[in-house]
């Protein structure tokens, strides 16, 4: 396994859209592993492969809370429809936009379809964290980050910070 670098906001690749899984073979196994190892390693959730710059549609996450067991979750292919028009609130990050946070509102009940590690398929309906996270890592997959929803001043805002973070990252390694 790998650690794989993560794009930061603003990087265009970000706005690159995925193209579907055409085959789940070994190289698609190994592109999952190492994006688990990644996202744990970032201290994440959710990982979408654009943020990696592999622009196919693979997802992984893992919402188990500390101390829990963990719970890793793979969605190939996945397709989101809203279950209901109710919006939900929900404070968002992304490890592609660092100590970046703020409220979003998404459907709160959707249904998911998707295939998993060994290519097959599933559908669940998720609400809460699940819900949320899977629309995030989606808009992933389509271009759009979380910071899109926010006003013009907040993206300026979040673009300066991520910019201030990398650079005493750099200076910290």
């Amino acid at each position: 396994m790998a650690l794989l670098p993560i794009l930061a906001y603003p990087d265009p690749r970000l706005r690159t859209i995925a193209q579907p899984v055409a085959q789940i073979d070994d190289d698609i196994k190994t592109l999952i592993d190492d994006m688990f190892e990644t996202m744990y390693a970032a201290k994440g959730i959710g990982l979408a492969a654009t943020q990696i710059d592999r622009h196919v549609q693979v997802i992984v996450m893992d919402l188990a809370r500390d101390g829990e067991e963990p719970a890793p979750q793979v969605f190939i292919n996945a397709k989101v429809t809203p279950l209901t028009e109710e919006l939900a609130p929900y404070q968002e990050g992304c490890l592609s936009i660092p100590e970046v946070y703020d409220t979003i509102e998404r459907p709160s009940r959707v249904r998911i379809e998707a295939l998993d590690k060994e290519g097959k398929p599933f559908s669940i309906e998720a609400d809460g964290l699940l819900a949320v996270c899977i629309q995030h890592e989606m808009d992933h997959l389509n271009g759009v980050l979380f910071v899109d929803y926010l006003s013009s001043l907040k993206q300026s805002r979040a673009r300066d910070k991520v910019k201030k973070v990398i650079k005493a990252r750099e200076r910290n390694s």
